[in-house]
């Protein structure tokens, strides 16, 4: 729980906290910036074709899912992968798309953005 004290200065509704505990939310804030596409891993380019390499448009595919989604629950590599049961390593190799997680693991991870998400949202 937040330690955290509630005051009025000018008429104006302030809240006092721990400045340890300012700290952690100004860099949770910093990690749930909106993204845009520079932000994300790039898609492969087609071949001259127009063919794309499958297995690295999932995985890159996913990855941007992941993290779009991850930032939107408010949650850091660490927090996500903790959840999910796996480690912060695991999940930051899901993200670069370097990496063929599980159905499974997929699933796990899936099901903790989708619980975190509504929770943020308040539902």
């Amino acid at each position: 729980m937040i330690g955290l004290q509630r005051i009025q200065v000018a008429g104006q509704p302030f809240v006092l906290l721990p400045e340890r505990e300012y700290e952690r939310l100004c860099s949770r804030a910093a990690e749930t910036v909106p993204l845009n596409d520079d932000d994300l891993p790039p898609l492969p380019k087609p071949d001259k074709h127009g063919n794309f390499p499958a297995l690295e448009y999932a995985r890159i595919s996913l990855a941007r899912d992941i993290i779009r989604d991850r930032r939107v629950a408010g949650l850091t590599q660490r927090e996500l992968a903790k959840l999910a049961g796996t480690r912060q390593e695991t999940i930051s190799r899901i993200e670069s798309g370097r990496y063929t997680a599980s159905v499974r693991l997929i699933d796990k991870i899936d099901r903790v953005l989708r619980i975190a998400i509504a929770k943020r949202k308040g539902n």
